[in-house]
């Protein structure tokens, strides 16, 4: 584990996406499935790149698209359990630790921007 908590909780989030999906065994989900792969596994991808970013102003846009991943990710979680694709247990389990993660993200966000200042 790192020192930094996003960064930690953003992979295991796409590997709690990579596992579910790989759960799902309904007919003609794979739309579904696709965009919930995308969506999920890019929001620590972004949260990561953002440590490398070229400015203040780039880290917060690398945060921000985070953030507007994780948003869509409880979309097609929410989707995805309204149409039974997933169980109620991974939904809850999954849909928490986004949750989390777009706290911590908007935390993130509004303190860099604060910082920018």
């Amino acid at each position: 584990m790192s020192d930094n908590k996003l960064l930690d909780l953003s992979f295991e989030f796409a590997v709690a996406i990579v596992n579910l999906i790989d759960g799902v065994s309904a007919p003609k989900s794979s739309y579904m499935t696709d965009q919930l792969a995308r969506s999920g596994t890019s929001v620590g991808a972004n949260i990561h790149e953002a440590q490398y970013a070229h400015s203040k102003k780039d880290f917060i846009a690398k945060l921000e698209i985070a953030l507007k991943e994780a948003n869509e990710t409880s979309y097609w979680l929410k989707l995805m359990f309204e149409t039974q694709r997933i169980d109620e247990a991974g939904y809850k389990s999954t849909e928490k630790l986004c949750g989390n993660i777009r706290r911590l993200l908007i935390a993130s966000c509004r303190t860099a921007k604060e910082n920018q200042q």
